[in-house]
């Protein structure tokens, strides 16, 4: 039987490809594959050892059986190391360009960049700052975490995420987010998930301040924490 696999970061590097048709017997493992991957591969025994995997974007244990056309993901751990600073959070300005560089390749064909901005009104309520405050060790683990999915979801390459917190003036950068690809639909697609994953999962909360007054924005549809403005 033959499976779709998909490298990425480290994995990527060992292999030297994206991605590969690999050739199994029927009923071999996610396991088999590693060892397969490991003999082929000498540079990839140690990524493989450390790697979490994937099958039809869903998590897999080792002993999984594959089936015919699958599609397997080899996802390096993304804690430690260089990978673990394209998730942060931060106290600085942000600048508009500071994570492309940081995620595209030469295999790249696309670098999407979304930049969250801070805006002078919400829902028809001027507002004059914000404040953001975030509980930081969990809200970067959570970057993290949605990056993996987003590679076991599409073909990108590498991810970068910065969110400010602290007091943010109109017009300064609140969320940066990059996604690196080798086309531009699938560069789209992950970035639109990533930011709305996010803004439901990642546990950083804003304040708006403004003329009326000043409210933490929780929960769907940005209501008032407590349903209405703190005088």
């Amino acid at each position: 039987m033959r499976v779709e696999v998909l490298f990425f970061a480290g994995a990527r590097d060992a292999v030297g490809a994206r991605a590969l048709t690999i050739s199994l017997p029927e009923g071999s493992t996610v396991e088999a594959l590693l060892s397969h991957l490991g003999g082929v591969y000498p540079a990839f025994a140690g990524v493989g050892a450390i790697a979490q995997t994937a099958v039809n974007e869903e998590y897999a244990a080792k002993n999984q059986s594959l089936q015919e056309g699958d599609e397997v993901a080899i996802i390096p751990p993304v804690s430690g190391g260089a990978m673990a600073g394209n998730f942060r959070v931060v106290e600085r300005p942000i600048r508009a360009d500071e994570l492309s560089e940081i995620v595209r390749s030469p295999a790249d064909g696309a670098v999407l960049t979304f930049s969250g901005v801070v805006r002078d009104h919400s829902e028809g309520v001027s507002t004059s700052h914000l404040y953001y405050e975030a509980y930081a060790p969990m809200a970067e683990k959570k970057m993290a975490k949605l990056a993996q999915e987003a590679r076991t979801r599409w073909p990108i390459g590498d991810v970068a995420m910065l969110h400010r917190v602290g007091r943010l003036e109109i017009g300064e950068i609140s969320i940066l987010l990059s996604v690196a690809s080798p086309h531009r639909a699938e560069a789209f697609d992950a970035c639109r998930y990533l930011i709305d994953r996010l803004k439901q999962e990642v546990p950083i909360w804003k304040k708006e301040v403004g003329p009326d007054g000043e409210f933490w924005v929780e929960g769907p549809g940005e209501a008032p924490a407590n349903g209405e403005r703190v005088k």
